[in-house]
């Protein structure tokens, strides 16, 4: 989809990414981590009922409107790291990093880590985030 229209008349949300050098640092001098990905990460957004219309494309069976966040709008990756934010807020920077949907947990020891990780998980289902397990 090309969003180009919708995107030049959308207020930009200037949420802060971080930045990669922060998130390997936490991981310096660390024995145990491991690394969690979210699987399509954008598309479990729900976007609101009232905003899906501006979603809408045509098709040769009709018109469609996404109810995911769909790739392409200016807003996706800042809503999506601040949803991350929310979800892990009393985690970050201290025993789990995320950068979009990818998760880094770190520990101590490996009970360290094991214990942080279930946290995270825990986490991840109770906001219904699915993470890849393949990766």
């Amino acid at each position: 989809m090309d969003y180009k229209k919708l995107n030049k008349w959308t207020l930009w949300d200037h949420f802060p990414m971080p930045f990669m050098d922060q998130m390997l640092d936490m991981l310096a001098g660390k024995w145990w981590y491991c690394f969690l990905d979210g699987y399509f990460g954008y598309n479990q957004i729900s976007i609101a009922p009232e905003d899906q219309e501006k979603t809408t494309f045509i098709c040769p069976y009709g018109t469609f409107a996404f109810k995911r966040m769909p790739f392409g709008l200016c807003n996706a990756p800042a809503t999506f790291q601040r949803c991350m934010m929310s979800i892990f807020s009393d985690m970050v920077e201290d025993t789990l990093e995320a950068f979009m949907d990818d998760l880094s947990g770190v520990g101590d020891t490996f009970d360290d880590l094991l214990l942080n990780l279930s946290r995270a998980l825990q986490r991840c289902e109770e906001a219904n985030l699915v993470l890849n397990w393949e990766k």
